[in-house]
């Protein structure tokens, strides 16, 4: 299934949500940081990515929303736990030291 990205303007809240829905790859994860931070300079209001209908997404993507939710202003809602569990999974890989053989 395709990644699907719909943009909504959440007045309420003052912020804008990214509602993902599908599959994501590294080349959806980077389009998706682009958005993010497009929205976020131009608009100038906190960006919100909601991830509750993404059904898969693999590490390479995991890493790219790892730098996303670690950036001030973009707030990552919405995530199983085996999702969390991925994200955590990469942010160690690149804390652990690897093994040289």
């Amino acid at each position: 299934m395709p990644t699907n990205i719909q943009q909504i303007d959440d007045h309420e809240s003052g912020r804008t949500i990214l509602k993902v829905e599908g599959e994501m790859l590294l080349d959806d994860a980077i389009l998706l940081e682009k958005i993010a931070l497009g929205l976020e300079s131009e608009l100038g209001t906190p960006v919100l990515i909601d991830l509750a209908d993404l059904d898969f997404f693999d590490s390479e993507a995991a890493s790219i929303l790892k730098r996303l939710a670690d950036r001030g202003g973009i707030e990552i809602a919405g995530m199983e736990i085996f999702l969390q569990t991925m994200v955590n999974d990469v942010e160690r890989q690149r804390v652990l030291p690897r093994s040289v053989t």
